[in-house]
């Protein structure tokens, strides 16, 4: 058991290269398996990162449009996971860098603004907020 969780431990900086490979895969085959948001299983509502998974792989596979159209911060999270993988192949260390406690807070910030301004489109001026999600 020990040499297992040793060579997990030695490869775990390929993690990100794997999360991104995985999501380049689901961008052109989507309906390779993934799981359905928890939040919006329990309440119903669009959490603030759902259609996020489908807006990064459409980025990772070039489908830009496609990728804002679905979530703003897709071409965003993509570009991070691509730098994030060569980082941590780089050093051999899944968090290369510690990230900053105010870049952070600015980003969860702007993820949950975002996701509110769409709440208040899809459900109180019945825009289509989400798209493929049905408006109340």
């Amino acid at each position: 058991m020990n040499a297992i969780l040793r060579r997990l431990k030695n490869n775990c900086h390929l993690i990100p290269a794997a999360l991104t490979g995985y999501l380049l895969l689901k961008g052109w085959q989507p309906q390779l398996p993934g799981w359905e948001c928890p939040f919006r299983a329990l309440t119903g509502i669009p959490s603030p990162g759902c259609f996020l998974t489908r807006a990064t792989s459409a980025a990772l596979t070039g489908q830009l449009d496609r990728s804002i159209e679905l979530h703003l911060f897709g071409p965003i999270v993509a570009a991070t996971l691509v730098i994030w993988s060569i980082a941590s192949i780089r050093t051999k260390r899944l968090i290369p860098k510690q990230p900053s406690l105010p870049a952070v807070s600015i980003a969860i910030s702007a993820l949950f603004s975002y996701w509110l301004l769409r709440i208040f489109f899809s459900y109180i001026l019945h825009f289509d907020g989400f798209p493929g999600f049905p408006s109340p």
